[in-house]
């Protein structure tokens, strides 16, 4: 079993799009969706859930009204400013509570619950490409590495139970916990770029931490013509650093006519673009 990783040093460079475009590509394949904070590729999918179940990761302080005398002793503690007082009571305010447990330990009535924390839903479902792992964590919520391991566990068992031989998984942009967590076993990481000067700084970054964790790096430059120059030396760099590079993407309004239609580009038949991701895709099978 193999997986493939799609990432980038920043958002917006199409790494969904094309993680899209590959998963119509490749039939013998599980899509698993890792960018848990902000996913997307649903859009493009329209998945239909089959399963699904609470994260439930940490802990968040809840005052217990009915034991609380008041004395405000929680709120004087508290470093983060996360409780409030409101209508003659003191509550925690979620998106402010670190968890660090101080208004449990201090409170004198031991009104202070300290409730694991519910902090978002992952999901298996089908699509028209094959089956999806994916998740949606709620806003501020935490732990998005350990959500990322556990959607490529899940992702692991639904390949070995379908029988599929590559789980192809769409990251996080940047070198965050999420990517961390994406990196570490891949067996090929595609960092897709744009040409500009911090694009290859990100390109740079991510490409160091793939090193960090021996994952091989194939490089795809996205819109390749509108810099031509900033292009050259993003080769370069792939040439000096053994970074294969798989593919230069011209710019094209076709990805967003797709994104339009909930397409992803493969799907739109008249233009050159579909031939032009395929035979890149058959680059990227080709490394593995």
């Amino acid at each position: 079993m193999r997986e493939v990783l799609v990432i980038s040093g920043k958002g917006g460079t199409g790494k969904t799009s094309l993680t899209g475009a590959f998963a119509h590509l490749d039939r013998e394949k599980i899509i698993c969706d890792l960018d848990v904070d902000a996913p997307d590729l649903h859009i493009l999918l329209s998945p239909k859930i089959l399963f699904e179940e609470k994260f439930i990761s940490g802990n968040e302080a809840v005052i217990n009204q009915d034991k609380c005398q008041s004395c405000g002793t929680c709120a004087e503690m508290c470093r983060y400013e996360a409780i409030s007082f409101a209508n003659d009571q003191y509550l925690v305010e979620p998106l402010r509570c670190e968890g660090c447990k101080v208004c449990v330990s201090f409170c004198p009535e031991e009104a202070v619950e300290f409730l694991p924390r519910y902090c978002g839903n992952w999901f298996v479902s089908s699509t028209r490409f094959g089956t999806m792992v994916h998740a949606q964590l709620f806003p501020g919520a935490e732990n998005s590495g350990r959500l990322v391991s556990l959607l490529r566990q899940k992702a692991r068992n639904k390949a070995k139970e379908e029988g599929r031989n590559l789980i192809l998984c769409d990251g996080a942009p940047g070198i965050g916990c999420p990517v961390i967590s994406s990196l570490s076993g891949t067996d090929l990481a595609v960092v897709v770029t744009e040409p500009t000067p911090s694009g290859l700084h990100d390109l740079m970054r991510v490409a160091e931490l793939c090193s960090h964790f021996k994952t091989r790096v194939a490089v795809i430059v996205n819109k390749f013509d509108l810099n031509l120059e900033q292009t050259s030396r993003i080769q370069d760099y792939c040439r000096k650093n053994s970074h294969e590079l798989v593919g230069n993407i011209p710019h094209d309004d076709i990805f967003t006519r797709a994104m339009v239609e909930k397409k992803v580009v493969t799907e739109i038949r008249d233009s050159n673009m579909a031939l032009m991701v395929k035979q890149i895709w058959e680059k990227i099978t080709g490394l593995l």
